[in-house]
């Protein structure tokens, strides 16, 4: 059996995410190994999460460097020493220079509560509601230096429903991330999904998915 891919994740909160990511890494054919969670938010829950599971963590407090460059290169620094081969977003809210994202160009992923290209950038469930869309959901992206750009791995929709508020939208969308966010890590991981130009591609024979339509379809089409 070929090694696990060593993936470190950046966090700046609680960690749904990342727990969602450290659960589905325990199972043993599961291609991907969290060996490294960092915060630039010192004693906030995701840190708590990755040392309760085993996984070494570090927090680098932005607010400690002059300047985005320095914070950046003590983070790829602090990543390159523990061998970190794939690099995971969840919920880390720090945007990130191009010279840094080109480091890890093609090696790191984000999840965004959007179906991308819409509504990049925050208030997104409040912006959805305001526009009547009648689906939602989540996108799991290689990361760009561009907000919330770059070639898309994989996405799960859901319905926006009647009387749906910011706080219920918002939770059904983070069901669902919980477990798209393991697939498309899978993926990746894995090598089922590879970046070609600013696209991903698929090994041939991916299982067809059927359309989730919103309102639901009646009767027969």
């Amino acid at each position: 059996m070929s090694a696990k891919t060593r993936v470190g994740v950046l966090v700046s909160g609680r960690g749904s995410n990342l727990q969602a990511l450290i659960d589905a890494a325990k199972a043993p054919h599961y291609p991907a190994e969290i060996v490294l969670v960092i915060s630039n938010v010192p004693g906030v829950q995701g840190l708590a999460r990755a040392e309760a599971a085993g996984i070494a963590t570090r927090a680098i407090d932005h607010k400690g460097f002059p300047n985005r460059e320095e914070f950046e290169t003590a983070l790829h620094e602090t990543l390159t020493a523990a061998h970190v081969e794939l690099l995971c977003n969840a919920g880390f809210m720090r945007l990130l220079t191009e010279g840094f994202v080109n480091r890890w160009l093609n090696r790191h992923l984000n999840i965004h509560p959007s179906l991308l290209p819409a509504f990049k950038g925050l208030n997104t469930h409040a912006r959805v509601l305001e526009s009547g869309a009648r689906l939602s959901g989540c996108t799991v992206h290689f990361v760009r230096a561009a907000m919330d750009d770059g070639p898309i791995v994989a996405q799960a929709a859901v319905p926006v429903v009647a009387g749906d508020t910011e706080d219920t939208l918002a939770a059904r969308v983070l069901a669902a991330e919980h477990r798209l966010y393991p697939h498309a890590l899978h993926l990746v991981a894995s090598g089922e999904a590879q970046v070609e130009g600013e696209l991903v591609a698929e090994k041939p024979g991916s299982e067809s998915r059927s359309a989730l339509f919103s309102p639901p379809l009646k009767g027969t089409v």
